[in-house]
């Protein structure tokens, strides 16, 4: 077929039409979730000042087992908590008059980026923590001593030491991040797809998974997907790019 199926993303004004709103959708999402990136640095700093080793380790824990929850369990809390019906938040509203009809949440399009974004990040929160941890643990201790010595207070510690000692592995992990930024997964938004959000949830690779297996159009979809490989790779450049003008060292 040549490149019959990768012509037809740019000569179809339909298909074109319908690339060009996947594409803001996934760079919409992705740019959310960079912007969101530093909040499990953030998070590993203030946790690691906790003194108390037992709250420490069950705040922790807390925070990764989600990580370990399908997609599948996630939507089931969400529709308890948010759905029309027996949705508990519609309930609580309408018993303290705050609302005079029900509101369908899950079925909104116009915070969709928002709360996919807020979704992920509780779900990844822990587990995107361990690497700061292990960054934070790597520092020399004696760096603390010296510093309290010198007078610093616990938040200078953490501003002056903590945070430099972080920063490589936080931007190591950003240039990943940025190499990866069309590959934002399919699960979740596919678990909180419908017909009402449909047009603002549907990334890339949802978008390729309903229009190879769902509406049978395998060849369009492997050209897309192709599509997206080739922007990856070449965003995965990029970010060695970056690297070496800004750290003077390469990822790859």
């Amino acid at each position: 077929m040549g490149l019959k199926f990768f012509r037809s993303m740019v000569d179809n004004p339909i298909s074109r039409g319908e690339i060009l709103r996947v594409l803001k959708n996934t760079f919409g999402i992705s740019s959310l979730n960079i912007l969101t990136s530093v909040v499990p640095a953030i998070f590993a700093i203030l946790l690691m000042e906790i003194k108390s080793k037992p709250i420490r380790s069950t705040v922790q824990t807390l925070t990764t087992l989600p990580n370990f929850i399908s997609w599948v369990l996630v939507y089931s809390v969400a529709w308890s908590i948010f759905s029309v019906e027996d949705g508990f938040l519609n309930r609580f509203l309408m018993s303290i008059n705050a609302i005079d009809t029900q509101l369908n949440f899950l079925a909104s399009s116009k915070h969709v980026w928002l709360t996919m974004t807020g979704y992920t990040l509780w779900k990844t929160l822990g587990w995107n923590m361990i690497m700061y941890i292990a960054a934070i643990t790597s520092i020399d201790a004696e760096q603390y001593e010296a510093a309290k010595v010198d007078g610093a207070n616990r938040y200078q510690c953490m501003w002056h030491i903590t945070v430099p000692g972080i920063l490589p592995t936080y931007f190591v992990l950003l240039l990943l991040s940025i190499a990866n930024f069309l590959n934002n997964g399919m699960e979740q938004y596919y678990m909180f797809q419908n017909p009402l959000n449909k047009s603002a949830i549907e990334v890339l690779d949802l978008y390729v998974y309903n229009m190879g297996m769902v509406g049978q159009n395998i060849s369009y979809s492997t050209a897309v997907g192709v599509l997206k490989s080739v922007v990856s790779i070449a965003l995965l450049f990029f970010a060695n790019n970056l690297s070496k003008l800004v750290r003077k060292e390469s990822i790859i």
